[in-house]
């Protein structure tokens, strides 16, 4: 794939990263703010500190401009990052066309990147969280990231090895097993947070996360439907309509 190519995809997954960056901005403020405006009055409801300091900005400005700051450039940048994963997978993980690439990589990216770190470490409203370990528990679910993504590089990369062996639907379900194995031990032996209150109410703790999830649902699904139908039109340009001269020349 020439440099061309290459630029030209870039722009086109941060464009489609973009596009889903909204998409996603107005699931998380349609179901993820109501939630964090009730964790945020019950926290100030049970706080015995009703003298704080001015705010330094408005929860006004956090729902609107800061939210869809947020949002949209974290879209456009894991637009970019995923259209030079699909520069270098187009081709090398079987007889994928474009468009199914580009839905393989979304839907690997919100397993390996949101879904398996979430079930360790889920999201939490405000109220919710020891403020004292909350630079453990990011560097935590970051590793967790971490230790993912490569796991499942590793499992496609030894996948492809047992094929030839193994076939490719038994190289698939080993490195699959091998891949949820190690994912388990992680579980297993990395440290757990239980910070939940007891007065916190659960209907909305489980509200709360079901909209962050919704979010990274929305985001790489939206990413894989756009950037897989651009890509498609890139690589796989329709074939030229013949010219009436070419035509009668056929006749």
């Amino acid at each position: 794939m020439n440099s061309i190519s290459v630029r030209a995809l870039l722009v086109r997954g941060m464009l489609a990263g973009l596009i889903a960056g909204a998409f996603a901005l107005a699931v998380a403020y349609f179901l993820g703010e109501s939630q964090v405006d009730a964790a945020i009055a019950l926290e100030e409801a049970h706080s015995h500190d009703h003298g704080g300091g001015e705010e330094l900005v408005s929860r006004t400005m956090q729902a609107t401009g800061g939210l869809a700051t947020g949002v949209l450039v974290f879209g456009v940048a894991v637009g970019g990052i995923a259209a030079l994963v699909f520069c270098y997978a187009l081709g090398r993980i079987g007889g994928f066309g474009p468009r199914a690439t580009a839905a393989l990589i979304a839907g690997a990216a919100l397993l390996t990147v949101y879904v398996v770190p979430f079930l360790k470490y889920p999201a939490n409203p405000p109220a919710v969280g020891n403020p004292d370990t909350i630079g453990e528990r990011t560097a935590l679910f970051f590793l967790m990231v971490a230790l993912s993504v490569l796991l499942a590089v590793a499992a496609v990369i030894i996948g492809r090895r047992l094929a030839s062996r193994l076939g490719n639907w038994n190289a698939t379900v080993a490195s699959a097993a091998g891949f949820i194995l190690l994912i388990g031990l992680a579980y297993a032996f990395l440290p757990s947070f239980d910070e939940v209150g007891k007065d916190f109410p659960a209907g909305l703790l489980w509200e709360f996360r079901l909209s962050t999830l919704a979010v990274q649902v929305t985001l790489w699904s939206v990413f894989g439907v756009v950037f897989g139908h651009l890509t498609e039109r890139l690589l796989s340009p329709p074939a030229r309509v013949a010219t009436p001269r070419a035509a009668s020349a056929v006749n």
